[in-house]
């Protein structure tokens, strides 16, 4: 149950972290059935022990399989030579640019909007927002976090922090 918060660095090294998903809310649904026989006890004559029990363990099981997916496949990691969404990890070498925001307004969107998200999953996770990338043979791909002003500003400082030291 240990971990980070988006954008808060974990460990020496890390300068981005998201964590995909919490264990906490595995609780949720067992506290909630706890809520309700608390309640029945108070209020009536008939008390489901065997029925909340059961969802308590139905809903925790269910969120349990959920967050560990969250976890290993909607995690983001940023290292000093390393960015890590999902399983896929890319040097950061192999970064060019960190390209500016998409303009919401925009008649037509830019060419990094359509271009394949990092990790192993089809597209930009729901509820996490998308960062395009230039790389340097020059193809385009979308980086993505919750926290996408976190990691932008993240990568944007180790692109061209490691492009300084370099040259």
């Amino acid at each position: 149950m240990s971990g980070t918060d988006a954008g808060s660095p974990a460990e020496p090294g890390v300068l981005f972290d998201e964590l995909g998903g919490r264990w906490r809310t595995v609780a949720y649904g067992p506290v909630f059935c706890v809520v309700a026989l608390v309640i029945e006890l108070l209020t009536g004559p008939v008390v489901h022990w065997f029925a909340l029990t059961l969802f308590a363990a139905i809903l925790a099981g269910i969120v349990s399989v959920q967050v560990a997916a969250a976890r290993r496949h909607v995690s983001v990691s940023l290292t000093d030579t390393t960015l890590r969404q999902g399983s896929e990890e890319l040097p950061l070498t192999d970064i060019e640019a960190v390209l500016p925001e998409a303009d919401p307004y925009a008649d037509e969107p830019q060419r990094w909007e359509s271009a394949r998200s990092l990790g192993e999953l089809s597209g930009v996770p729901r509820r996490r927002t998308g960062i395009g990338l230039r790389l340097r043979d020059g193809s385009l791909v979308q980086a993505w976090a919750r926290d996408d002003d976190g990691l932008r500003e993240a990568l944007t400082e180790a692109v061209d922090g490691g492009r300084g030291t370099s040259a």
